[in-house]
């Protein structure tokens, strides 16, 4: 019998996507897949839309056997990192995947993906090959955006290939640093080793978790702190310390309209005209998240050997936040208040990593 994968969508006034979305996923080829939205308290038509859906499969189905859809309703925006986290703990498929009310997939998305996974079992993750996506004309482009994550010296993190016209330059199978977060899937076992506690205080041992739900709801596999950005990242990290492969698989086929970041660009003068185009909150997220994620996932030898390209980054980072987006440095007063936590989780990721700075060096780049 084919594995259960679960396909959790986390919407946020998603009227203009989900339908699409949704199609595709029902689309599917690969049948033993069970569909949860979690509804961050959106304001637009998405209940209606999600309500419509619901009905619909009640007198029809794509298959002899019944699809599942299931609703979450939160009654506030808990952000992507609680919301995902939320799904994760309410499903029970081998494999859990995560995708952007923004994507869509293509019709053999899940049986590629499964045969990667069941390839080798030290598969935490599948990085898709995703395009881009123009929802307003219903047109997929032949524009990358992204083959997965790629970490410089500086700590920069860019998507690989973004902005790149496909040409078949990806079209490889090979091992990354992480997947991005809009259509990942991983393996539930890779997700449940690298949870972490939520509390600072916590001290329960990990092997009870999942056992009892009050107990699970003490644990988070993506960073609650960060709300959204770059708690895919950090995820990323801490699964490449705890020796969990993420594969990009060319064959396994997604399109997504990214929200902000056109390429990736490494060139100062670029980068300042990629921000132009991001809006005050995510800056100001990514930028608080980006320090709590090298918090805890930096190995100290690796971070002295790279402190030039570091310092010179954040030389240049502040200085620009403090000259041209002051209102950035707002966020200040909650990352000091959220490094207790970080130092805690810290504590435990060193405890548990299975990888130094020889192997970990590979993986950040010039």
């Amino acid at each position: 019998m084919s594995s259960k994968v679960n396909i959790n969508i986390l919407t946020w006034n998603a009227e203009k996507y989900l339908r699409q979305c949704l199609d595709s996923v029902l689309a599917q080829d690969y049948q033993n897949f069970e569909i949860l939205i979690i509804d961050n308290n959106s304001q637009d038509k998405t209940g209606e839309i999600i309500s419509d859906y619901l009905k619909s499969l009640k007198l029809k189905t794509q298959s002899s056997k019944p699809i599942e859809i299931n609703f979450i309703q939160n009654k506030e925006n808990v952000g992507f990192a609680k919301g995902h986290n939320q799904g994760i703990k309410e499903t029970d498929g081998e494999y859990v995947m995560l995708l952007n009310q923004d994507a869509i997939l293509a019709p053999n998305f899940l049986t590629e993906a499964i045969k990667v996974l069941e390839k080798d079992k030290t598969i935490g993750v599948v990085q898709p090959k995703v395009l881009r996506y123009d929802f307003g004309k219903n047109q997929p482009k032949d524009i990358f955006d992204t083959t997965g994550l790629l970490t410089l010296r500086n700590r920069r993190i860019i998507n690989r290939g973004q902005g790149e016209k496909d040409e078949g330059q990806y079209n490889i199978e090979d091992e990354v640093f992480g997947a991005d977060g809009a259509v990942p899937i991983y393996r539930r076992r890779a997700l449940e080793n690298t949870k972490l506690p939520i509390s600072v205080n916590q001290r329960l041992p990990a092997s009870k978790a999942g056992r009892d739900q009050r107990i699970s709801a003490l644990w988070e596999y993506f960073d609650q702190s960060f709300f959204a950005y770059k708690e895919d990242v950090d995820l990323a990290w801490r699964m490449k310390l705890y020796r969990w492969k993420t594969i990009y698989a060319s064959q396994v086929v997604a399109y997504h309209e990214r929200g902000a970041g056109d390429s990736a660009s490494t060139s100062g003068i670029d980068i300042v005209r990629e921000r132009r185009k991001i809006s005050l909150f995510a800056k100001t997220l990514s930028w608080k998240n980006q320090r709590l994620m090298q918090i805890k996932n930096e190995i100290p030898s690796l971070f002295l050997k790279h402190l030039p390209w570091i310092l010179w980054k954040e030389i240049r980072a502040w200085g620009y936040v403090i000259l041209f987006e002051p209102k950035i440095l707002k966020c200040l007063p909650d990352l000091f208040r959220q490094i207790p936590k970080a130092l805690r989780q810290r504590r435990i990721i060193m405890r548990n990593k299975k990888v130094g700075a020889r192997e970990m060096k590979r993986w950040f780049n010039s």
